[in-house]
């Protein structure tokens, strides 16, 4: 690439987008489609001539969008919203995506195209774009209303069934057979990764970001804060997860540092620029020719994908316990696709089992849905409007009596109390055992490579691979104990609320707190067990035979007992500082 050409097309890119932001924000439409006309203008299906020149390198630049968009979003969304909307979130993903995946694969036979496009269009049409709707509701500014927040759970659920929906894709293109193991295997180490990228950042960043803020300056913090996302990208690449949800997940992190509003104002300029590469970018890629050779699927589909999404979303958020109006709005605003989709397409293309007119259908439908997507937001309160207006009372109050149900399935009083301590002591103990499963990972990652060639170039194979099978088991169990300490710790609470719950005075008579303590005894150590036999199964890779083993389990449970207070205020201290974090309250700069 010679630097008078991107230059050149820079220049191009800018001057356009910018005359066209101008004229739009002139006519009060939404940008976004200024955007898309911009590269509609400039790009290489628009006669007479072409004006970008190296393509390539626009894609580059268009990816860097994508990743200063997630990280901005992470910014504004903040941990605690996204635990607060997670179930209805998951709820919605699930219900939506399942019936666009069956809407699209029946569509693909009604075309009558071949099997894998039909699979491959139901795969395109279930994944939302989240940089679209982003772009749209931050320029509405809608972003922290309600149904906004509910979207943004559902963008991040379906961004982790879109990984899962990927490794299917790939095994049943390569073997022609759907694996379930491999696709669980995928989704179990993505959510593991995604619990420990999480505890393990809010522990370090927030407070590095607060010592750096200490030197007053916004060139240090900026260049800090491009350096942590653009690291654990390139983290979240290697392992072949997706950019865009690492850069989420570094911004939802960074969120919770004392620094935020200054950061923001920093990355700011920066992220408005790139976004606009990235939708010219999008704009470019659509082809007239392509658009008239197959009009009738594209508009098919297009209206399929529109009518199926707001159908699948409102439907979802509303057995999630929305009302009716919110869950319109959040069906209406996730109307469309985007990046994923050109990722399933691609995929296609690039294994060779899909044709070649998938890929450009699935940008130009991204397109034409990117266009309405403003509108459909801005359309859903009048039309709920209009729906409630009409609508008889004897629909109306079956939905309004569902409503009212599910509210007051809500504990209220103690038992509301007694289940968010549940709800707070499960969680605990899922996060320790993450932080255990992590820790047998990775050792099972350096004994495959890095102990593989010790143990060839020695003598004494069997005997070398058993040491050192038993030195990686053993520190893994010994860095492991805080954690384990700090799940039976918490089983055991929840055993004696349990106990208490499940055996009454009446029941028990004299013999009451022996049952008891049978139970909140015996239940943590056999859901210990039971966890750690789970842990030892995935992990055989460095576990030595089972005498050793035997041998190692019992010298490690010894020196457990002994050092049972140090370990106890390690992992004290951690979850202090954990909660400490998450509760400080941002300084406003």
């Amino acid at each position: 690439m010679h630097a008078d050409t991107f230059i050149h097309d820079m220049a191009i890119i800018m001057l356009v987008a910018g005359l066209i932001t101008i004229i739009f924000n002139k006519l009060k439409q939404p940008v976004v489609l200024g955007y898309l006309l911009a590269g509609v203008i400039i790009g290489p299906h628009t006669p007479p001539f072409e004006l970008i020149h190296d393509k390539q390198i626009i894609m580059v630049l268009a990816e860097l969008g994508v990743i200063f968009l997630m990280f901005s979003l992470g910014l504004e969304f903040s941990l605690k919203k996204l635990a607060k909307v997670g179930p209805r979130a998951f709820i919605t993903a699930v219900c939506e995506t399942s019936l666009m995946v069956t809407i699209g694969y029946n569509l693909g036979h009604w075309f009558g195209w071949q099997e894998m496009d039909c699979i491959f269009l139901g795969a395109m049409m279930a994944i939302s774009s989240t940089t679209i709707i982003v772009k749209a509701l931050g320029e509405l500014g809608m972003k922290q209303q309600k149904f906004a927040q509910l979207i943004f759970g559902v963008l991040i659920v379906e961004d982790i069934l879109a990984i899962g929906i990927i490794a299917l894709l790939s095994g049943l293109a390569t073997s022609g057979a759907v694996n379930s193991h491999e696709i669980l295997s995928t989704v179990g180490k993505l959510s593991l990764f995604i619990i420990v990228s999480l505890i393990l950042g809010l522990l370090t960043i927030p407070r590095l970001l607060a010592y750096i803020s200490k030197f007053n300056s916004h060139e240090m913090m900026l260049i800090s804060v491009l350096g942590l996302c653009f690291g654990f990208c390139l983290l979240v690449l290697a392992l072949d997860y997706s950019v865009a949800l690492g850069a989420f997940m570094m911004g939802a992190i960074v969120a919770e540092a004392r620094p935020l509003a200054l950061i923001e104002k920093l990355i700011e300029p920066i992220r408005d620029m790139f976004c606009a590469i990235f939708f010219v970018t999008i704009g470019m890629m659509l082809n007239p020719e392509v658009m008239l050779q197959y009009l009738t699927p594209i508009l098919l589909i297009s209206l399929a994908l529109m009518i199926g999404k707001i159908i699948g979303a409102t439907t979802g958020s509303f057995i999630s316990g929305q009302n009716g109006k919110t869950s319109l709005r959040v069906g209406m605003g996730l109307a469309q696709i985007g990046e994923f989709s050109f990722i399933i397409a691609g995929l296609g293309s690039t294994l060779k089992v899909t044709s070649n007119f998938l890929y450009p259908i699935a940008i130009t439908v991204s397109a034409i849905t990117t266009l309405l997507t403003p509108y459909l937001i801005k359309a859903a309160d009048p039309l709920s409007k209009i729906i409630s207006s009409h609508t008889p009372k004897v629909i109306k109050n079956p939905f309004k009596i569902y409503t009212v149900w599910l509210r007051d399935l809500h504990p209220t009083g103690d038992s509301a109390m007694l289940v968010k301590i549940i709800a707070k002591i499960v969680l605990q103990v899922i996060v320790n055992c993450a932080l255990v499963i992590a820790v047998f990972l990775a050792g099972v990652f350096i004994a495959t490579n890095f102990d593989q060639k010790i143990i060839n170039d020695a003598e004494g194979t069997l005997l070398n691979e058993q040491i050192h099978r038993s030195i990686i088991c053993g520190l893994a169990i010994f860095i492991s104990l805080p954690f384990i300490i700090a799940a039976y710790r918490k089983l055991k609470a929840l055993a004696m609320m349990l106990s208490e719950m499940w055996i009454s005075n009446q029941f028990g008579g004299k013999h009451t707190y022996k049952l008891r303590r049978i139970i909140f005894e015996s239940l943590p150590i056999i859901v210990i067990t039971l966890i750690m036999s789970f842990i030892f199964s995935i992990s055989k890779h460095i576990l030595p035979d089972p005498p050793v083993l035997l041998m190692i389990v019992t010298s490690e449970i010894i020196l457990a007992l002994i050092l049972w207070k140090p370990m106890v205020k390690l992992q004290s201290w951690l979850q202090i500082e954990l909660f400490t974090v998450m509760e400080t309250n941002h300084e406003h700069q």
